[in-house]
């Protein structure tokens, strides 16, 4: 590792992957294609992307890594069903309940420290996601919510587990890899049956999703996870995603989130900024005073 990549800060990978993880609302919305076709070629791009990039670190996996594939192959399929289901800002905001799975479990499952200011964030965080189920009175609006919170839960759980002792001897994206080409294989027979009647524009979305939105920015992800940046931390920066993501789908789309939504993501997003930046700003000071002694 050169001094460069040393002193490049990993959480700036996961900033960089977060934001391309912020079009996913978009180009969902944009393709015609059902959950279950998206699933498909977002996947197999992918998988195919990450596979060319990462080949030279290795195709082994083991028990914990194949539970951990099948936990990220969930989570993004839950996803993108909930985002078909419910509005754009619903599904990302929801998805980013994982800061509170983190702040429960991650003291047993990888022994992160706890912190009373975590649990203050993660309180205001929960309080901002009730405001999402102010007025959803459709069936169809809580299925894709419900969705979306189960995509929350394993969200957290795959996060922790990248910082498991048991991912260190594995190539650090081996669950992008199968985890895309089992979801692929799983929505083959939806997938290929779509192929005759894709537009130019379902094309382009579903490689965007698959190279891009998911290929290079889990890369990025895994790296600065990996690469020294705590679980919650990071989910909680991911929360940058939900800021931008319905932004995207406004702008382009015309889906207007409720304004009870964007009062919850407004507290929300306060409520991280200001978690953010204040434990970043103790971990500069911790090396400061580390530099003088």
């Amino acid at each position: 590792m050169t001094t460069d990549e040393r002193n490049f800060s990993p959480v700036v990978f996961v900033l960089i992957a977060v934001f391309l993880w912020s079009t996913g609302g978009l180009f969902i919305k944009l393709t015609t294609l059902d959950a279950y076709q998206v699933t498909f070629f977002r996947s197999l791009f992918a998988a195919v992307t990450v596979l060319l990039l990462t080949r030279k670190d290795g195709l082994r996996i083991d028990a914990f890594g194949i539970l951990t594939t099948i936990i990220y192959a969930l989570l993004l399929f839950l996803f993108v069903w909930a985002t078909k289901k419910t509005t754009a800002a619903n599904a990302i905001f929801l998805q980013y309940t994982a800061p509170i799975y983190i702040l429960v479990f991650a003291p047993f499952v990888i022994g992160e420290k706890f912190h009373l200011r975590d649990l203050i964030t993660v309180v205001v965080v929960l309080a901002g996601m009730s405001l999402f189920f102010v007025g959803q009175l459709r069936l169809e609006d809580y299925q894709g919510n419900i969705a979306a919170l189960f995509s929350g839960v394993l969200l957290g759980l795959y996060i922790m587990l990248l910082r498991h002792p048991r991912a260190d001897h594995l190539n650090p994206v081996i669950t992008v890899i199968y985890g895309n080409f089992l979801l692929a294989l799983v929505n083959s027979p939806s997938g290929i049956s779509a192929i005759p009647s894709m537009t130019y524009l379902d094309w382009f979305a579903v490689s965007f999703l698959g190279v891009v939105q998911i290929g290079i920015s889990y890369i990025l992800f895994i790296k600065g996870v990996r690469g020294g940046t705590r679980p919650l931390d990071a989910s909680l920066i991911g929360f940058i995603e939900p800021l931008l993501n319905p932004v995207w789908v406004f702008i382009f789309v015309g889906e207007r989130p409720s304004q009870w939504a964007l009062l919850g993501g407004a507290i929300i997003i306060t409520a991280i900024a200001v978690h953010t930046l204040r434990q970043y700003a103790g971990q500069k000071r911790d090396l400061n005073a580390e530099a003088r002694t």
